[in-house]
Formats: structure tokens, sequence, C-alpha cells
């Protein structure tokens, strides 16, 4: 399976009267992408801003990021989410990089919602903050859902894909700057000096804890609490396969955005070859109940030792309850001879002192930390706020609430904030993004 990317890079985006791309510079006719928003009659109130990097500007609550993606063939970007059902995966996608489209709520964020600053000592908790962002503040008629701590944020996190693949529409018939290649030859037919190096499988576990439809992450439009784990080639992934889901205290999420550029995936690709024979990734998924988390880990493990894996590489999205998942598919691994590293981040509490993860075994003595979701933030006020900061200041937002006994409210009236690290957007970058070192005292 052979996809390529072909990418052109944003250096700035303006809005004009036409949708067009030239010389780096992305121009967005606002009305008319506002006109495409708008066909979907759940969105009640909305608005485009551009966010750039060393502007004043703070965003909350933050519920997706997406890559402008489409592809010049027709088919969709997000194939079985809001196009037709295709295989990706393969053949030819334009990718528009270094910016992202941001989807913000104008009112009542929650548990799976974060904040990205632009500049200042915030910018550097999260990606997005490095990136030219598209930001889309909108608001729904889902009034079932907005005082609830748990939200689908359906029409806001399909308008957010519906957009990009509407704003990348502007270069399909262009010349991309540069084309990535991402070509894995099948398992069993590959050369002898490949089949010489250690085997190597990435296991990558996203959110689907929750049984009702609509939170969870998607494979192929498909919910994945509905899955057992399967075996998926990695170009899937990177292709626009995978849609993030709308449940996880929002430092440990994974957006679309980070399944479409994993630079784990991405690593093990360049790697392929060299010092390893890379065999894919094996999706698997989060449960709540044991027994379902056992046959995970079941499934996980045979699958690994049936494709021949001499390591793997597990990454958790989540923390908490997750955590169990985690822990038992990397004995799971080991137990069937695969040599595992873990890759997650802790819950170690605002002092640092409590046990990082729900669960352990002694087994698991290869795990990269990705941070602490409790370490406390504190951050100046910013002049431009985009959605609603107050949302940060309710009980039932990660990261933040509406008063501590000690600490006071989240939001200060002069409009900064404290919080734990929880509340930083796709913060904790498991997917491989992360800058953050351990340092021992």
């Amino acid at each position: 399976m052979r996809l390529e990317i072909g990418n052109f890079y944003v250096r700035e985006i303006v809005f004009g009267d036409t949708l067009k791309f030239e010389q780096g510079i992305l121009t967005i006719n606002k009305e008319a992408a506002l006109d495409f928003i708008r066909e979907d009659e759940r969105i009640t109130e909305a608005e485009l801003y551009i966010a750039k990097p060393g502007d004043d500007i703070r965003m909350c609550p933050v519920k997706e990021a997406v890559e402008p993606r489409v592809r010049p063939d027709g088919r969709s970007a997000f194939p079985g989410y809001v196009g037709e059902l295709e295989q990706a995966g393969e053949g030819m996608t334009y990718a528009l990089k270094g910016c992202s489209v941001l989807v913000v709520g104008r009112h009542w964020g929650g548990f799976q919602d974060g904040i990205v600053d632009m500049s200042g000592e915030g910018q550097k908790y999260t990606l997005f903050g490095e990136l030219q962002n598209v930001v889309l503040v909108a608001d729904t008629n889902e009034e079932f859902e907005k005082r609830e701590q748990q939200k689908k944020n359906d029409a806001l996190r399909r308008a957010g894909h519906r957009l990009a693949e509407f704003i990348a529409g502007c270069v399909k018939d262009l010349e991309p700057e540069e084309v990535e290649n991402f070509d894995l030859e099948p398992i069993i037919k590959r050369a002898a000096e490949i089949e010489k190096l250690p085997s190597v499988v990435y296991v990558m576990q996203p959110q689907t804890q929750m049984e009702e439809m609509g939170y969870n992450t998607l494979a192929y439009g498909w919910d994945m609490n509905h899955m057992v784990p399967t075996y998926m080639h990695p170009n899937e992934v990177l292709d626009g396969a995978i849609i993030s889901g709308s449940f996880m205290p929002v430092s440990s999420k994974w957006s679309t955005y980070d399944y479409q550029n994993c630079p784990n995936l991405k690593a093990l690709y360049q790697e392929h070859g060299k010092s390893i024979n890379f065999l894919g990734v094996i999706m698997s998924n989060l449960n709540v109940a044991l027994e379902q988390k056992e046959r995970a880990a079941i499934y996980v493990a045979q699958l690994a030792k049936s494709l021949g894996a001499d390591g793997a590489i597990v990454a958790e999205e989540g923390y908490g309850n997750p955590d169990a998942d985690f822990i038992g598919c990397y004995v799971a691994l080991e137990d069937a001879g695969v040599k595992t590293v873990g890759v997650t981040n802790e819950c170690t509490g605002r002092d640092g002192q409590s046990q990082p993860l729900v669960t352990l075994d002694e087994k698991c003595d290869a795990i990269v930390s990705c941070g602490n979701v409790s370490e406390l933030i504190e951050l100046p006020p910013m002049k431009v706020v985009l959605g609603e900061l107050e949302a940060l200041g309710r009980d039932g937002f990660s990261g933040g609430w509406a008063d501590d006994e000690i600490l006071g409210p989240s939001v200060r009236p002069d409009g900064s904030i404290i919080m734990e690290n929880n509340s930083m957007f796709c913060g904790d970058r498991v997917c491989g993004w992360s800058t953050k070192t351990m340092k021992e005292f």
C-alpha cells in the first residue's frame, strides 16, 4: 500500500475575496466558508478567526484540531465520516502543512475541551501554539449536552472536518512543494535483509470507553467501542481513516491532527529497513469492564505474536481507568515474548507524590512519561479570548474549577488563570510531539 502526501507549506493565513493558495499565503473567503459551515442546521452561531504564533490570543474551550486536506481524485479526506466510505492509505492526498483548523465552542466547555495560548508562557504547552490556525468559534442547538460534563460535540467536530476539507480544496489543482512517500511492503513478502532486523509493531489505544455511540474515536466512521483490536496499515492512520473522539481529559487527547501526522508512526517508517522491520499498527481500544480489558489484551498479544513481532510500542490515550488497559496490554505482550515500551502521561497529583498510574506491574520496566496531568500552571491574562474563558472556571472542565478553598477560582477577575496541566489541549502529546524531558533530583 503506497500513500503519497503532497505538501503545501502555509506561511501566512489571511482573509480575502477568494479562497486560494499562492506563494505560501492561504487566503480564505470568510463569508463563503461560514456559509458552508451553516449548511449544518445544528450550527446556530459561527465566526472565523486567524490565530498565529505570537498573537496575544487565548482559546477556550478548544474541541478539535484538523489538518486541512483534500484528495485530488475526489475521494473524501475523511472517508466514512464526512464523505463516502473509501479505502484510505493509498493514492495521493494533498495537505496544508504548518496550519490547522481549530474548533472552539462559543459556550460551555466540558471534560474533553481545553486551552490553547498563542504566545507567552502558555504557548509551549500545546503544539497548536506553534501553528498558523484557522479558528472556528461556533455554537450549536445541542441543548441536551450543554451543561453535561461529557459532550459528544458532534456538530462542532464535523464542522471542523468539513471546513478543513473545504479550505484544502484550493490546492486541488496545484502542484505540491514536496511529496512524502509512505510505502510499506506486505509483511510476508519482504526482502531477506529486512527480515533479519528486529520486527516492531506500534500499538495504539484510542479512547473508546463510552458504550453510547457518538463519543468515541472512529475508524472509517465506525465507533471503535464496537471493535476488538485489529491490524491496520499505518498509511490508513496517516490518511484520515481515524477520527478523534470526544471522551478524554483534554491534555491526554489525540486530535485528528495527531493521527494525520503521528510522529511515532513516521519515526518507525524512517527506521524501517535500517534498524527495524516495521510491521504496522495494532489498533486496540480502551474499555471499562475488566473482562473487556482482558479480551483486548489477549487480542493484542495474539496479533503481535502472529505478525512475528520482536518488539512493540504501546501508546495510551488517557489515564486513570485506561491505565488498566495499558498495563494489561503491556504485560500480555511481555508474556508473549514481545519486548515492549510504553508511552503515556501520568497522574501524580499536584505535589508529584502520588502513584503515577492506577495500576502497575514489575514487567512494565520501560515506560516513557509525557508529563504529569495534575501539575499546576498559572498564566497571565491575554488581550483576546476566543470562545468563553469562563468555561475553564466551571467544575467538570478538565483541569479547571469554579472555586478552590486554597487556590480560589481557576479564572480570576483580571483574566489570569490557574489550572492543572489537564486543561492544555492535547498538551501531553503522547503521539510523539512532546518536547518535555525528565529531571532527576
